[in-house]
């Protein structure tokens, strides 16, 4: 072995979609902090998850800012609010400014490149690493790089397994399992 290279410790961590599994989903855009509401039991559910060694990253796709709805400074106001909120355990906020209407990205789920570039930056070890969202899209991108899924909610209409209520739920299960 070259005694140069040190071999890097590999890390787990949750990836996190935003809308509908951190905060509460409208039915619209959230771009503006006093529409952001975050959900109950979400600050304890990071809170667990960080005392049992998880890295936390949030992967949002962000559309608005490619029609030109918002500003990417706009979705870090609403990204201040959620580390407010939680205690600042968020160690990375990721988030896709296209739209495919408008422009084509691989940072974009279901594509994986939000998720890859964790990945690197956090030395994680993808078979130790979860992908919690509440679209199909989120799981297939975490199945892209080999992360395990927990889809929360019902917006969507497919099956999947495990499925859970909310992001409680899916701490809960990660915990276990």
């Amino acid at each position: 072995m070259n005694p140069l290279v040190i071999p890097a410790v590999k890390s787990k961590a949750v990836f996190l979609d935003r809308d509908g599994v951190l905060n509460q989903e409208i039915g619209r855009y959230v771009w503006q902090p006093e529409d952001f509401v975050v959900l109950p039991g979400v600050p304890e559910s990071l809170r667990a998850l960080k005392v049992a060694g998880y890295q936390l990253v949030v992967v949002t796709n962000q559309a608005g800012i490619a029609k030109g709805l918002y500003t990417a400074a706009d979705v870090h106001r609403c990204h201040e609010k959620l580390q407010q909120a939680c205690g600042g355990l968020i160690d990375a906020f990721y988030f896709a400014r296209s739209h495919p209407s408008v422009s084509e990205s691989l940072l974009r789920k279901p594509d994986s490149l939000m998720l890859e570039k964790a990945i690197a930056r956090f030395h994680l070890d993808p078979e130790q690493c979860w992908m919690i969202g509440d679209r199909a899209r989120d799981m297939e991108a975490g199945a892209r790089v080999g992360v395990r899924g927990i889809l929360v909610g019902d917006a969507e209409p497919v099956a999947y397994s495990p499925r859970v209520a909310d992001l409680p739920e899916a701490v809960e299960w990660i915990l276990q399992h």
